[in-house]
C-alpha cells in the first residue's frame, strides 16, 4: 500500500455532510465512510477500505467519531 495521507474528517454539517481535508487540501464533502475512501482513492490511495478508517492513526474526527453523519439534535 502507498502511503497513506493526513485525513481530517470535520464536524456534520446540518445536512450531515462532513467536510473532508487530505493533507493540506480540503476535497469535498462526506456523507458516508464510502465517500472518505473514493476521496483517498482519487488522491492515490487505492488500498483503504471503509472499515479501515475508525481506528486508523493517520485519520482525525473532530467533533463526532466515524459512525456520527448526522448534526447533534
Amino acid at each position: 500500500m502507498t502511503e497513506t495521507p493526513q485525513v481530517v474528517v470535520y464536524p456534520p454539517a446540518d445536512d450531515g455532510g462532513r467536510r473532508i481535508r487530505i493533507g493540506s487540501r480540503f476535497v469535498g464533502m462526506a456523507y458516508t465512510p464510502l465517500d472518505i475512501v473514493e476521496f483517498l482513492r482519487r488522491a492515490g490511495s487505492e488500498d483503504v477500505e471503509p472499515e479501515d478508517l475508525a481506528g486508523a492513526s493517520w485519520v482525525e474526527w473532530r467533533g463526532a467519531g466515524p459512525d456520527i453523519w448526522a448534526p447533534p439534535g
